[in-house]
Formats: structure tokens, sequence, C-alpha cells
């Protein structure tokens, strides 16, 4: 039982359909959906439509998507819809351009957006109301406006140098010069149109036609390789791909295989699976715990994470359990390590939700842009701002992750998947770019370990070790962040929250679905 003299929130109780996002607006054009006869993948849809106009600076049209699917009495559904590099993108190439480093800003950070080839064939394959029916909320918010919430407006302000380099990004993204504040109504009516062509045409509204044909050339202006024929092939680009499980208490955890980092979250839970993280373990050590985990898997992400056709190891051995234990063995409960791989290999921002409907289809969905406004490269004649997810390439010629034709990079974003017995007990994601596969784990333990509801497990602060020091929200509190420094741990204090998410736990027995939202963003979680 929760304090209700504290502030705060417990999850949203509902027994029939329910979804979770990291906006209200979004939420409540999810839940219409759903009241309306829409099943799970309509109000997924739906709702990140609204998340494109209202959270610009976290996803939009112009980004990836991944998603795992759940049908009713089916097998989990796992859909790749990160996009590839340009035909002519290799290193060779990019060196030849005088290229050292793929910039957060550089055109070719520019993938060939994935989104909405996934969105299309997910609505096409199980989806039930038209897009038509499920973009009027979004088009409605991008043409007539809507209000910037407190938590958008204080991201957005952050921007504001990097969007003003833009000529397309500051006269959408700064009107007046400025950054809008809370409360104030913002559009995007260009972006509205796209929708609409979208809801008419599907993908090929997008990756065919005036639209593609703009883009390019905007990208080309910019110094990009993209051509037409690299558009039009990324129009079906999207990939059903089998899952990948590994166990954590009797329970099976489903993430997306690579090129997503859910390889590292379920490496991390291997690890953590041979130690006792319940209530009776101190504060301290289970965080100590947390950190020398994420430091072993990322360490492994970093390394061999990528493009699916250029993995160096199967993901079977990666979470087999010899690997595991040898991981295990290399953490001092006393003392923070430095990472190290278990065999050397040669080498050297975000929305996130979930729903689940009457029939009890469920959805674990993420859309980004990678970092805040993507590349902040908006098309003037589009009104598409695109991401860089192909910042996460690098120029090493031979390395897993090094950029060339057509290959997908390393991702940060990963939606997870509860199961025991062969029925789904939660979709569940968090946000925070790098920090997802981290926070991944740290939820689960927090329900699987220290027996949480769905809100509180989100609800509970956060660290993340992650370039060679450990970032920690204050409400850790000062005892436990001086007894982790005692350990060795470098750590940095973090100014803003580490990311969101979403989660929604299916209690079978009694037939009540229990969604939590994240109050580190604008969350929110509706039901009936």
């Amino acid at each position: 039982m929760r304090d209700f003299f504290r502030p705060g929130r417990g999850p949203t109780l509902a027994g029939e359909a329910t979804i979770a996002t990291s906006h209200p607006l979004a939420t409540a054009a999810g839940l219409d959906v759903l009241a309306c006869g829409g099943n799970a993948v309509d109000a997924a849809i739906a709702a990140v439509a609204v998340q494109c106009v209202v959270e610009p600076h976290m996803t939009g049209i112009g980004g990836d998507c991944f998603v795992l699917y759940a049908p009713a009495g089916g097998e989990v559904l796992a859909l790749n819809g990160s996009g590839r590099a340009p035909a002519a993108a290799s290193v060779g190439r990019l060196k030849d351009l005088g290229v050292s480093t793929i910039e957060r800003t550089s055109p070719h950070a520019v993938t060939v957006p994935g989104a909405i080839a996934a969105w299309t064939k997910l609505h096409r394959d199980h989806g039930r109301l038209p897009l038509e029916r499920l973009f009027v909320r979004a088009i409605a918010y991008a043409e007539n406006g809507y209000p910037v919430t407190a938590r958008v407006a204080l991201d957005w302000a952050e921007e504001v140098p990097l969007l003003a380099r833009d000529a397309g990004a500051k006269t959408v993204f700064l009107p007046g010069g400025r950054a809008p504040t809370e409360g104030e109504r913002h559009a995007q009516p260009l972006l509205g149109q796209r929708l609409r062509e979208i809801a008419r045409d599907g993908a090929a509204a997008f990756y065919l036609g005036r639209t593609a044909e703009s883009l390019v050339r905007f990208l080309n202006g910019l110094g990009g390789l993209h051509t037409l024929e690299d558009f039009a092939d990324a129009a079906d680009g999207a990939d059903y791909v089998t899952p990948i499980v590994t166990s954590y208490h009797g329970y099976d955890v489903y993430e997306c295989p690579p090129n997503g980092q859910g390889l590292a979250a379920l490496m991390m839970l291997n690890v953590l699976a041979g130690f006792d993280l319940s209530e009776k373990l101190p504060l301290a050590e289970r965080v100590h715990l947390h950190a020398e985990a994420t430091k072993l898997a990322y360490h492994h992400r970093d390394a061999l994470i990528a493009d699916p056709a250029h993995l160096p190891y199967p993901v079977e051995q990666l979470l087999s359990d010899e690997v595991a234990h040898a991981l295990r063995g290399r953490i001092d409960m006393g003392q923070a390590g430095a990472p190290a791989l278990w065999h050397e290999p040669e080498h050297r921002d975000t929305v996130y939700l979930c729903a689940v409907d009457r029939d009890g289809n469920a959805i674990s969905f993420i859309n980004s842009i990678f970092h805040a406004f993507g590349s902040t490269r908006l098309d003037p004649k589009t009104g598409i701002v695109l991401h860089n997810r192909g910042a996460s390439f690098n120029l090493i010629e031979g390395h897993p992750n090094a950029i060339a034709p057509r290959k997908r990079p390393m991702h940060t974003i990963i939606p997870g998947l509860l199961r025991r017995g062969g029925r789904t007990v939660a979709p569940f994601g968090v946000m925070g770019g790098h920090y997802q596969a981290a926070g991944h784990a740290a939820f689960l333990s927090g329900m699987l370990d220290r027996g949480l509801d769905v809100q509180a497990a989100l609800d509970a602060p956060r660290s993340f070790a992650f370039n060679g020091v450990l970032e920690v929200e204050p409400t850790l509190g000062e005892s436990v962040i001086a007894a982790l420094a005692a350990k060795g741990h470098a750590i940095k204090p973090r100014t803003s929250p580490l990311g969101g998410g979403q989660a929604i736990w299916i209690d079978h027995a009694r037939g009540v679905l229990h969604a939590g939202s994240d109050q580190r963003k604008d969350g929110c979680a509706l039901g009936f």
C-alpha cells in the first residue's frame, strides 16, 4: 500500500483495456480508439502519431520504430522498423569526403527513416480501424495547434542553439525566434498534411513521389548520399524478426534482436539472476550490482551489437550460461571495476507506449528520432524533421557497427515484453537513450526481485553506469551515494531525470490491468 500522505500516484486499474504513454494527449487518443472498437495496434498507432506532433523533440515520422506485439493466444511478433544507410554510404566514401566522425547534425547521420514503413505494415497486418480514423487527433493537433506541456517546454528550450542553425527547424520550432513556453500553443501544419497523405496512401506517401523527392533533394543539398532508390526500397523495409528471450525468476523476457540493444538488457538480467536483489539487500549494494552488470553488458554492446548480418557472435552464445557465469564472476561486491569482454573480439531521446485491448492483445511500441529533435534538419517543403540514428555508426573499418551500404546501425530504442507460461504478463519499456537496456533490467528487478507494482517500479530512484561515471538521481539519498563513492564509483549527480517509462501488468487471475506511467515525463495511463 502506497503512502497517501506523500505525493505520487498508484497504477491505473482497468478491467477491459488500457494504454500508457509519455503524454496525456497521446494516451487520450489511444483510449479513444480503444473505446471505439480499435485494438491495441490501432491504439498504439493513434497515440504515437499524436506524440510525433506534441513531443516533436522526442519522436517524429522522420524517425525509426521497433515493436513487440503479442496477439491474444498467439506467439510474440517482433517488428524492426529501423532505417538503413544509403546504398552509397561506406567508411571509405565518407573518409574520402573528409568525414572522420558522423556528427549529430550531419546528413550522413540520417538513415532512411523506417517508422512509417513499420506503422503501415503493422496496421495492414494487424490493425482494425482505417488509418484515417487513427490519425484524426494527430492531424488536428498538427494543423490547429496543441498546448505545450511543462516538461516538453523544458527540453525544447535546451535545444534552441542547435535549432537556430537550421533554417527549416528555426521556422517551425522557434516561432518568434524562441522556444514555446508552457501553455503556449504550437502547430505544424505541413506535418498535418503529411499525416493526411499517409492516412490516404500509406507508406507510398512517404517513400515515393513528392515527399521522397523533396527529402532527397534536401539531404543532397546538405551533402547527403541518399537517392530516390534508397527511399523506394524502404517503403516495405520493416521486417518481422524472431524475438530474443531469456528467463528471469520464472518469467520469459522478450526483446527485439539486434540491431537493437535489447541483447544487452538480457545479458544484464542473466548476470543479475545469480544474485539476491530482494529488499533485504541494502540499496547501495543493489545499485552497485546493477552498475557492474551494466558496465559488462554495455562493453559487449559497443563491441558486438550491430546489424544482424554483421554480428560476430550468435545471440544464443552471448545469452548462454557460460557467458553469464563468466561475467558474474568479474563482479567484486566491494569495489567498482572496469568492464572486460568475456572473449576478446577483433574491434575496438524517444517515446515509448504500451497498450492492452479488450481481447487481450498487447503491444510494446517505441518510436524515436534519437537525439532531441534528431538531426535538427527539417525539410522546409515537407515539414519533416529527420532523425540522426546513423550517428551510432562508427568509421572503423571492419567493426561490426561500421557504416556500410544499406546497413542498419546499432539502436538504443528497445520495447520489452514479459510472459509466463505462454501468456503475456506485461508490455514494458523505458526511455532515455543509452539508459534503456539498463532501465529494462532495473525495472524488472524492481518488480520481480522486490515485489514492487508497475508504478512503484517505474518511480524508483535510478542510476546509470556509463562513460566511466555512475550517474545518480538525487532521490537515491546522500548516504547511499556516499556508500557508492566509497566503493570507487565516480559519482555524477543527475541534473535531469533519467528517461521515462510505461508498463502494463496483466493480472489474469483477477481480470485486472495495472498500468503505470513515469512521472519523470508527462506520463499518463488511462483505461476502462
